[in-house]
């Protein structure tokens, strides 16, 4: 899956799967998995046994497991409570946006942990750093989240002007 530009395993021990489709962001812009994001990611998937079982669940039968597409929330919704409603069991991954992807692995991670991971995400699927800055909370893995934002915010600007995120087009 990591081998296409638009998916990845973000996290592999929160069974976390990123779909990319953005490069710039403003702080406003809805996170939420467009259809062109869901329809790379079920024919992708396909490749691997997994067929949709319902409009937010994709399974495999076979191996017993599901990928949980959250729900559109509000507008103002916070990409930290992405999950809070989604029944995972334990073998289940999540496909998020790489913003919610990004939040999940601040929540669950120290700072230096997630540093590392969110470096991984965001050089491969940017995410919008400036809206997570919006929702923090002050739990204190959120509030460490703050020392790094500008270390992520320099790596994610570094890989956007090269290849080969410079020349990548939306889904569509």
């Amino acid at each position: 899956m990591n081998a296409d530009p638009y998916l990845m395993v973000a996290d592999a021990e929160l069974r976390l799967i990123s779909v990319f489709d953005e490069l710039h962001y403003d702080r406003a812009d809805l996170d939420m998995l467009s259809g062109p994001m869901r329809r790379r990611a079920l024919d992708k998937l396909a490749m691997l046994g997994f067929a949709q079982r319902s409009g937010t669940v994709i399974e495999n039968t076979a191996e017993d497991i599901r990928i949980h597409m959250p729900k559109f929330r509000a507008l103002g919704a916070s990409p930290f409570d992405v999950l809070r409603d989604t029944d995972m069991r334990e073998q289940d991954y999540a496909l998020l946006t790489p913003t919610q992807a990004a939040a999940q692995i601040i929540t669950a991670y120290p700072a230096e942990t997630a540093l590392g991971k969110l470096g991984e995400l965001v050089v491969k699927h940017p995410a919008n750093l400036l809206r997570l800055f919006d929702f923090l909370e002050p739990k204190p893995t959120h509030q460490s989240f703050k020392k790094i934002a500008g270390q992520l915010t320099y790596l994610q600007r570094e890989a956007i002007s090269r290849e080969p995120l410079k020349t990548r087009r939306a889904l569509r």
